[in-house]
């Protein structure tokens, strides 16, 4: 049994193996961990492995290069094409299979360390920036419903609200102002971790 390509079809701890020969029939299918999927293949000839790239597909990628095998990635949506019937992890893996072997296939670079952190710090920052903006939209509707407009961005908000909170004769509770400073400090700390997420 000589195993050519191998796809993998990947999930967050099992993983649906399918192994082609060279006239493309299935010779072996296989359902592992990730540390069975790796003394699976450390034990194979050189072949072309085949996966969609998605979480955990870049580190798998670097491990089974070193092992020897030319590993390619491909975005999932051009995977998808190759499905034959009802979708489930060992027809995926056979798509796979198939789309990994086209000349025409459009294959993802696999990540360094390097990448991959740096990827981590714009998600991270970005999910930061989300949640200033809800907190800012989500100031000035509160401050709408007892009358007070503020104009839209940051920069706005930030200068107004010390003003508004200091009004004595804008008729704001006490517990609406409390509220309104603890918003204010919480999107003071969000702007500052989207200024430096590393921090």
């Amino acid at each position: 049994m000589e195993i050519r390509t191998i796809a993998i079809d990947l999930g967050k701890t099992v993983f649906h193996l399918v192994g082609v020969n060279a006239r493309g029939e299935v010779v072996v299918r296989k359902k592992c961990s990730r540390t069975q999927l790796l003394r699976f293949t450390s034990k194979l000839r050189a072949c072309l492995i085949g996966m969609e790239a998605c979480g955990g597909s870049h580190f798998l990628g670097r491990a089974l290069r070193e092992q020897g095998h030319d590993v390619r990635l491909m975005p999932a949506q051009y995977v998808k094409p190759y499905v034959k019937t009802n979708k489930n992890d060992s027809i995926d893996a056979e798509a796979i299979a198939e789309a990994v072997t086209r000349p025409t296939m459009r294959f993802v670079p696999i990540k360094t360390d390097d990448q991959l952190d740096l990827q981590s710090l714009h998600r991270i920052r970005e999910r930061w920036v989300g949640g200033r903006t809800a907190v800012i939209n989500q100031i000035r509707g509160l401050l709408l419903e007892r009358g007070i407009t503020i104009r839209k961005g940051r920069k706005h908000v930030e200068a107004s609200l010390p003003h508004i909170l200091e009004d004595a004769e804008n008729k704001l509770s006490g517990a609406l102002r409390a509220l309104r400073h603890n918003c204010r400090s919480r999107c003071s700390t969000s702007i500052d971790r989207s200024r430096n997420p590393t921090s």
